[in-house]
C-alpha cells in the first residue's frame, strides 16, 4: 500500500492511494463468498458455482465494487492515519484503476486544515457596555412579581372596559350568511389584546353583562381566510362575564409574601443587585463576542468550501437529534415550517464558516501563546463532569479514553484563548 500527496488550491489535497494486486485478489475473493449465494449459475446449486464460473458468465467486474467498497475505507483511514496531513472533511473518492491482476488505485480529493496568519488580538478597543441598573428597570421586576401574584376577580356593576377579561358569546355573518369558525360561546377575550379583527375588541368596550350588541369590522386584506379577506362582516355579541386582574400593593407584604426580605426596600435591593449581576454579565459576554470577532476579522486563512460542508453537515446532524429529543423528526420539522433541506443547510452555511473562523483562530492564538494546561486543570474539568453526570471520575476517564483527555486539553487551551483576547481588550 501506498500513498501520494497532491496539493491542490485553497488548502485542498488529492491523495492517490495504492492497494496491491494481492490485497485487491483478496477482496474480490471476500466479494464473491459474500454474495456467491445470490447468483444463480446453470448446472450448479445455488452457492456452489466457483468464482471463476461466475466472473466468466457475468464479467470479469461482477465483484469489483463490493470489493472497492471494501477496501477504500481501511485504505483510506490507515494511509491518512500514517501522513502529517490534518483533515478536515469528507474525501471526495474516485476509483482511478481496478482491474484483474493490477494494484487497485483511487484518489480522494479532502480539505486539509488552513494555516492561520494571526493579525491583531490583543488590547483591541471593543464598544462599552451599559450596567448601571435604573429604577424603571426595578420597577419593572417588582410589577412583573405583582403580575405573577395577581387575582382574578368579578365584575358585574360595571360596563366592559380596557384591559377587561371578559367571556362572550358571538356569532358572525357576511352579507346575512354565516361563515365557518364565525361562531362561539363564553370566549374568553381579552380586552386590547388585538387576538380579534382590529376594531372588534374595540367596540365591545362600554358594552354591559347581558347586554347584546352587533359589532361591525372588517376582515384585512391580507386575512389568513382567502373567502374571508377583505369582506365587511357583523358579529352578534354578548358578554356573559366580566373579569379583572387585581395585583397586589407594593409595600412591605407584598415583599414578605414573595422574597426572604422583610421591607420593600431590601426587596427592591435584591433586584438591584442581581439585575447587576445579569448585566455584568451579558456585558462579559458581549466584549468577549467583540473581541474574538475583532482578532477573526484580523486573522488571514483560506476555508475550503469541502470544509464548511463538513461543519453544515455536522451542524443538520446535531440540529435533527435536538429535534429528535424533542419527538420530532427532521421531515415533520420540514412539513411544520414549510423548510426545505437544502434551504436549511444553506441558511445554516454563515454560521459554520463562522465557527470555523473562530476556531481556527483560537486555535493560532493559543499555539502563538505557547499555553499549556497542568494536570490539575484537567482533573477539575473531569470532577465537573463527574458531578454533572453522577458518575465516578475514574469512570469518566474510562469512557472517555485518551483522545477524549486530549480533547479536553485543547478545550481548555482555547478557552485560555478567549480570555486573553477578551480580559486584553478595551472597552471605549
Amino acid at each position: 500500500m501506498s500513498l501520494q500527496v497532491e496539493k491542490l488550491e485553497h488548502n485542498m489535497v488529492k491523495l492517490t492511494i495504492e492497494v496491491s494486486a494481492e490485497e485487491f485478489v483478496k477482496a474480490t475473493q471476500s466479494a464473491y463468498q459474500k454474495n456467491k449465494n445470490k447468483i444463480n449459475i446453470p448446472g450448479f446449486r445455488k452457492g456452489k458455482a466457483p468464482q471463476a464460473m461466475i466472473e466468466k458468465m457475468y464479467g470479469a467486474g461482477i465483484f469489483y465494487e463490493d470489493a472497492a467498497n471494501a477496501l477504500i475505507p481501511g485504505a483510506y483511514d490507515k494511509e491518512t492515519a500514517e501522513c502529517d496531513l490534518t483533515l478536515v472533511s469528507q474525501p471526495k473518492i474516485e476509483v482511478v484503476q481496478i482491474e484483474k491482476g493490477k494494484p487497485f488505485i483511487f484518489t480522494a480529493e479532502v480539505a486539509v486544515k488552513p494555516e492561520v496568519t494571526l493579525g491583531e488580538y490583543k488590547g483591541m478597543e471593543v464598544p462599552k457596555s451599559e450596567i448601571e441598573v435604573t429604577e424603571e428597570e426595578i420597577q419593572a421586576e417588582v410589577d412583573k412579581e405583582r403580575e405573577n401574584n395577581s387575582r382574578t376577580i368579578d365584575v358585574d356593576d360595571r360596563a366592559v372596559e380596557n384591559g377587561d377579561m371578559i367571556k362572550l358569546d358571538f356569532d358572525g355573518s357576511v352579507d346575512g350568511v354565516p361563515f365557518e369558525g364565525g361562531k362561539a360561546e363564553n370566549y374568553d377575550l381579552t380586552i386590547g389584546s388585538g387576538s380579534f379583527i382590529p376594531g372588534f375588541e374595540d367596540q365591545l368596550v362600554g358594552a354591559k353583562i347581558g347586554e347584546e350588541l352587533d359589532v361591525n369590522v372588517t376582515f384585512p386584506e391580507e386575512y389568513h381566510a382567502k373567502e374571508l379577506a377583505g369582506k365587511a362582516a357583523v358579529f352578534k355579541c354578548k358578554v356573559n362575564e366580566i373579569k379583572v386582574k387585581e395585583l397586589p400593593e407594593a409595600d412591605d407584604d407584598f415583599a414578605q409574601d414573595v422574597s426572604d426580605f422583610d421591607t420593600l426596600v431590601e426587596y427592591k435591593e435584591d433586584i438591584r443587585k442581581k439585575l447587576t449581576e445579569k448585566k455584568e454579565t451579558a456585558a462579559k459576554n458581549a466584549k468577549e463576542k467583540a473581541a474574538v470577532e475583532k482578532a477573526v476579522e484580523n486573522a488571514q486563512m483560506d476555508i475550503p468550501a469541502a470544509m464548511i460542508d463538513s461543519q453544515v453537515r455536522n451542524m443538520a446532524e446535531d440540529f435533527a437529534r435536538r429535534l429528535q429529543s424533542q419527538g420530532l423528526s427532521v421531515e415533520q420539522y420540514f412539513q411544520f415550517t414549510g423548510m426545505t433541506a437544502d434551504k436549511m443547510l444553506e441558511q445554516m452555511r454563515p454560521e459554520a464558516e463562522t465557527r470555523i473562523k473562530n476556531s481556527l483562530t483560537l486555535e493560532a492564538i493559543a499555539a502563538a501563546e505557547n499555553f499549556e494546561i497542568s494536570e490539575e486543570k484537567v482533573e477539575e474539568e473531569l470532577n465537573k463532569m463527574a458531578e454533572a453526570y453522577k458518575m465516578e471520575v475514574e469512570k469518566i476517564k474510562e469512557i472517555m479514553g485518551e483522545a477524549g483527555l486530549e480533547q479536553i486539553r485543547n478545550d481548555l487551551k482555547i478557552q485560555a484563548a478567549v480570555d486573553l483576547v477578551r480580559d486584553s481588550a478595551k472597552e471605549v
